[in-house]
């Protein structure tokens, strides 16, 4: 186990500055000048995981092992995995409803020419829900009334400029049910929220292209460890971003975060009101071409050319949200 302590969010305290090669290995800070450094060299992968309980709060898990693999394309990243799944989210399909982006892209331009994003929709037409129907104990209009909440949260949580800068996460924190928003505002100091919500880094900026979406929504009736019956929401998506860049290679500017979201809602006969609403169950995320030292704070901030390391075999991956998250870590 690697003993790994996340720095507060800068929107909550100032923090010491970090090494701005965060947490690369030795051999990564011993560029050869000879080699100019192209896609193939500048890949860094982030992943990390969350999971929470209905009624006892969405717990932050201790981050676990770093392993690094550096390649492909020129998407760099981080990774973190603070426990692993029992079945992988982007592997098996869940059961139950289901609904993928299915807006027309629009046509390739600017930052995300030349990358998988360039034919994504734009922003939150990428999210599109399944049709709601009446699932176990859940009538039609509970499942729609719960995936309208989940589409809100995910807009602001991954697309809402405002809140990307904003000094607190209430705009996002007061959507979950009352006795779910400890845990949920405790996770954005210590970094852990970065699997399921988007925060810029001090000095970050992006572009003004709307950030490509892709990914897919399913829903199920199911039980809690308590018996408590609950709607659960799987979300599945891929949200790449653009940062200015001077750089004319294709992606360098390109942020890329793909995360798989448990979300749920308790039957509101098996709840007290505090506990009724909005949960999260579990998250698990990466991020590519991102600044190592930022994502370990929970922020997103554009990654830096690095020299050196193995080709990915294959870095568009990064891009699929049907792709595993089980990336190799490179910070």
């Amino acid at each position: 186990m690697t003993d790994h302590r996340s720095a507060p969010d800068p929107y909550f305290s100032a923090g010491p500055p970090e090494d701005e090669l965060g947490r690369v290995p030795e051999w990564l800070r011993r560029p050869e000048p000879e080699v100019p450094p192209g896609r193939a060299d500048r890949l860094r992968i982030a992943l990390g995981g969350h999971s929470g309980k209905l009624l006892g709060g969405v717990l932050a898990l201790v981050l676990l092992a770093f392993f690094g693999l550096v390649g492909g394309l020129g998407y760099q990243g981080f990774q973190r995995w603070r426990e692993p799944a029992v079945e992988h989210p982007t592997v098996s399909l869940p059961v139950g409803e289901q609904a993928s982006s299915s807006a027309s892209p629009p046509p390739a331009a600017g930052p995300f020419d030349g990358t998988p994003a360039a034919g994504f929709p734009e922003g939150a037409a990428g999210i599109a829900l399944p049709r709601a129907k009446r699932t176990g104990p859940f009538t039609e209009k509970q499942v729609a009334d719960t995936l309208a909440k989940v589409r809100k949260a995910l807009v602001t949580a991954r697309l809402d400029r405002t809140f990307f800068t904003a000094k607190d996460p209430e705009r996002l924190v007061r959507q979950f049910a009352p006795d779910a928003r400890a845990g949920v505002r405790d996770d954005f100091p210590t970094g852990e929220a970065s699997t399921y919500a988007t925060r810029l880094a001090p000095g970050a900026r992006l572009t003004a292209d709307q950030p490509r979406v892709k990914g897919r929504i399913s829903y199920r009736a199911t039980k809690d460890r308590d018996g408590i019956r609950i709607l659960e929401v799987t979300t599945n998506f891929v949200w790449a971003y653009a940062f200015p860049t001077t750089s004319p290679t294709p992606g360098d500017g390109v942020v890329v975060v793909h995360d798989t979201v448990k979300w749920s809602i308790p039957h509101p006969a098996d709840v007290t009101t505090a506990s009724a609403g909005l949960w999260i169950e579990r998250a698990d995320s990466y991020a590519s071409n991102i600044d190592c030292a930022a994502l370990d704070k929970g922020l997103l901030a554009l990654g830096k050319q690095s020299f050196g390391g193995p080709a990915d075999p294959d870095p568009d991956a990064v891009f699929d949200p049907d792709k595993t998250v089980d990336l190799p870590d490179t910070c």
